[in-house]
């Protein structure tokens, strides 16, 4: 099966499973496609969950140690970089830090991205009832969102979760914090509002849950100290 025809599968598995939970809103008594991705996100954040939780675990200590690999760089990047290398694996290997670890849900999320954007830019989306197919101000969610609002809140939400792992030391990550909520936020002005508003709801999901990692942090730190 070529690369192509796996990602038509894909899509037409992202569109029945759409339809899917549409019905299930249905039986609900709340017959709705925005409903429907809610529930659709809902289930993804489950399903990646552990990979998540590890991520986001990593990120927080790598945050932890920024100032001290900001120390070592300033003390060995010139003079040695070979010990700086070695120098940085051994501090990640004491604190069990994974600078990868931020890449599998990524990876894992690219397909499921790339498979409801092609879904929901399909003009001849089979709604099995389009008059649900709208999101308040939204005529259907297949269209851009004509007043920004959604745009606004995955900018909002993207700068709210990164914020929670940005360095202040790091100055690349404190570039990144402000730069990629605003290309998220524009590339969320040209793709269908129901891709954004999964986008949102991802994000809003995962900022509660990097919530949840960093007090678990916070207390294991505080639980290590007290002994």
């Amino acid at each position: 099966m070529g690369l192509g025809s796996l990602f038509g599968s894909l899509v037409d598995a992202m569109t029945s499973l759409i339809n899917w939970l549409y019905g299930v809103t249905a039986t609900m008594g709340v017959p709705s496609y925005a409903l429907a991705i809610i529930i659709l996100t809902v289930l993804i954040k489950v399903v990646l969950f552990p990979l998540t939780q590890k991520q986001m675990t990593s990120m927080k200590k790598m945050q932890a140690i920024q100032p001290k690999i900001k120390e070592m760089q300033e003390k060995y990047k010139k003079k040695d970089p070979q010990k700086l290398q070695q120098k940085t694996m051994e501090l990640y290997k004491e604190h069990n830090v994974n600078p990868m670890a931020g890449c599998l849900p990524i990876l894992v999320q690219m397909p499921i991205l790339i498979a409801l954007f092609r879904a929901l830019s399909n003009e001849k989306f089979p709604f099995i009832d389009p008059s649900h197919a709208g999101f308040f101000w939204i005529e259907k969610l297949t269209y851009v969102d004509p007043f920004y609002i959604l745009p606004v809140l995955a900018a909002v939400t993207t700068y709210m979760q990164t914020s929670l792992t940005t360095s202040p030391t790091d100055q690349t990550q404190k570039i990144m914090l402000y730069t990629m909520p605003l290309f998220i936020g524009w590339i969320s002005t040209t793709v269908p509002a129901g891709l954004v508003l999964y986008w949102v709801m991802f994000n809003t999901l995962g900022y509660a849950q990097q919530l949840l990692v960093n007090k678990q942090t916070e207390q294991a730190k505080e639980g290590v100290a007290e002994k």
